[in-house]
């Protein structure tokens, strides 16, 4: 019995020492590694093996990161302040250079697109910052991408999440929505009208070439002014067939 609790505690033991000296990385991890303090190389994925006290490792995840940048106070070019959230994908390409040339490359990351957000807003108008929100998100991400490249990350999208307009600014565009909708129909209708003129007017070109043309369009006119039950109808002689009495009348 004690010869098997003294092979347990040899397996245990031995278990533990192969710990020290093999580590494990994820097929989404790097390893970096150092011998007495001097960068070796990147290791992984897979089992690295390394040597208890003489070496060290960290490691890097390399899958895309999705980082939310608080929400920041802009001053737009015509000076309207409001408050923008965003949210940015990156990914660590050269864990040597994500672990080696920056302390916290997640921190770094996010600072950088919370004054780059600041900066580029603000150069815009708010009309621009609406109506041009993908153009925006593409500046933004060419500059955080070209400022974290020396740091081995790719910044592969920025997109502008939310726009916080104040409530006297989201009133005034209301107003201005409003207006120009208005505009707009008057515009249509105005349009409608002179189409409409323009037609009047090439049907009674072709019906003033015949008077019995005429004739026609006032009994159909007056075909259709009797369906309604309702109304008094009024109707003209026509001067034409008076017209021979009335120049008898004045011969004699």
């Amino acid at each position: 019995m004690e010869g098997i609790i003294q092979i347990i505690i040899l397996i245990i033991a031995i278990l533990f020492v192969i710990s020290w000296f093999i580590k494990i990385a994820y097929q989404f991890e790097r390893i970096v590694l150092y011998t007495l303090g001097r960068f070796q190389g990147v290791r992984g994925p897979g089992i690295v093996f390394v040597v208890p006290v003489f070496q060290t490792v960290r490691k890097v995840d390399i899958r895309i990161i999705t980082l939310d940048v608080p929400s920041q106070e802009v001053i737009t070019r015509d000076n309207v302040t409001i408050r923008v959230n965003a949210v940015i994908y990156y990914q660590v390409l050269d864990p040597n250079k994500a672990i080696n040339n920056v302390r916290n490359y997640n921190l770094a990351t996010s600072q950088i697109a919370q004054t780059t957000l600041r900066s580029v807003l603000g150069e815009h108008e708010l009309d621009e910052l609406l109506s041009s929100r993908e153009k925006i998100n593409q500046t933004l991400q060419s500059i955080i991408d070209t400022q974290t490249d020396p740091w081995g990350i790719k910044v592969t999208m920025v997109e502008i999440k939310d726009v916080e307009l104040p409530e006297t600014m989201k009133r005034a565009m209301a107003k201005q929505a409003e207006a120009e909708r208005e505009r707009r129909a008057k515009v249509i209708a105005a349009e409608g009208e002179f189409q409409a003129s323009q037609k009047l007017k090439e049907a009674a070109d072709v019906m003033s070439q015949n008077d019995t043309t005429l004739q026609l369009r006032y009994l159909q006119t007056l075909v259709e002014v009797a369906a309604e039950k309702n109304s008094t109808t009024i109707f003209p002689l026509p001067i034409d067939l008076i017209k021979p009495f009335l120049e008898g009348a004045s011969k004699k």
